[in-house]
């Protein structure tokens, strides 16, 4: 079966990463590599743009002392990305992430709606095809602090025990990563309908599914902090907006925060020790490990997971989805000790010690083998 090849500008951004890892996941998808100095290199860009059934552009500056430094590179970007495709003769589905500041008065709105309608018009002249696509706030994990969204501020801010201050209660509208990603991939099968802006082009504006006040979203993050980080207390997760923030949390939680050692209570009988406690469901279940075996080796879109050692010697390993870096743990059933998993992050368990590791599992939801939301990537 021939593979749909998709191009991402700004793969490294946060929204590119999560496009990218999310289209990763899917068989029928095959990713081409883009790198930001390809602007540089007309050869290389143009070899990209033939290369790709569908280019989502989402590269763009957006932040710098000079609001003029902003509005030329943006269209910059737009002017080389069409240049390059007219130079190579293709016509690539070209999907664009657009913003809500196209309403005011900025140079950086200025830059998305004139980038917009240049596209707009090369589809036309072309016979090419072109999306836009107007998103909102968008929150979800590894968003840089002071950078992406009051929400990985608070979160980084929060989860370090540093002060957050709110300059402006309002209320924000916001669309969670993995939401704005289902958006961006129905627009690159063609399976959404918008507004017609010529007879090869369409917009379509992203409303915000999820709306709160800054102070509710600052308190809700400082009560996971001390129910979950303090305490290590789930918060209930039925609620679709408030299990993606503390999931989004979770990713901001410092390494060094774990392993998180249980209280142990002892008396003539033997011990006892409190494994989860929990204000939402879930499943727990236990393995038996022997020595030198490694077990897991996956990762999880959405859902919140821990491993607690009670008896034995363990390894486990974590490493975020799309990065080198391994965090490793040791952990004893002398000292009963726990670590949870953050979404996005492969992990896996190896029994180091010479004797059978017994581990205990709990995660928020029950296995569904129709939909796992499991995959298996080696750490």
């Amino acid at each position: 079966m021939k593979k749909h090849k998709i191009g991402i500008t700004g793969q490294a951004g946060f929204i590119g990463y999560h496009l990218y890892t999310t289209l990763s996941l899917n068989d029928t998808v095959e990713l081409v590599n883009f790198e930001r100095s390809y602007f540089e290199e007309p050869d290389q860009l143009e070899a990209f743009v033939a290369s790709c059934d569908t280019i989502v552009h989402l590269a763009a500056m957006n932040r710098h002392e000079d609001p003029n430094v902003i509005y030329k590179t943006n269209i910059g970007l737009v002017s080389k990305l069409i240049a390059a495709c007219e130079a190579k003769k293709v016509t690539p589905h070209i999907v664009f992430s657009s913003s809500s500041q196209e309403l005011r008065d900025n140079l950086y709105g200025k830059s998305k709606k004139e980038g917009k309608l240049k596209f707009a018009e090369w589809a036309q002249r072309s016979g090419g095809k072109f999306t836009s696509l107007t998103i909102p706030n968008v929150f979800g994990p590894f968003g840089k602090p002071n950078y992406n969204s009051v929400v990985a501020t608070f979160c980084h801010k929060v989860a370090h025990d540093e002060e957050a201050t709110i300059i402006n209660d309002g209320e924000v509208g916001l669309i969670y990563i993995n939401e704005l990603v289902a958006v961006f991939i129905d627009a690159i099968f063609e399976r959404i309908k918008g507004q017609k802006l010529n007879q090869h082009s369409i917009e379509l504006d992203i409303p915000p599914n999820h709306h709160i006040k800054v102070s509710e979203l600052l308190a809700l993050l400082k009560k996971y902090r001390k129910d979950y980080m303090d305490n290590g207390i789930f918060p209930n997760l039925e609620n679709a907006f408030e299990k993606a923030l503390f999931n989004t949390f979770r990713c901001y939680v410092p390494a060094t925060h774990y392993p998180v050692k249980y209280t142990k209570h002892t008396d003539p009988r033997g011990s006892f020790v409190e494994i989860a406690r929990t204000q939402t469901s879930g499943q727990f279940s236990f393995s038996t490990t022997v020595p030198g075996i490694t077990r897991g080796n996956h990762f999880h879109t959405r859902k919140a997971e821990r491993f607690a050692v009670i008896k034995g010697k363990a390894r486990i390993q974590l490493r975020q989805i799309g990065t080198d870096k391994v965090i490793n743990y040791e952990l004893d059933g002398d000292e009963p000790a726990y670590v949870d998993m953050p979404i996005w992050h492969t992990h896996n368990i190896t029994n180091i010690g010479n004797d059978e590791l017994i581990t205990l599992f709990w995660i928020n939801e029950p296995y569904d083998p129709e939909d796992a939301d499991t995959y298996f990537e080696d750490v």
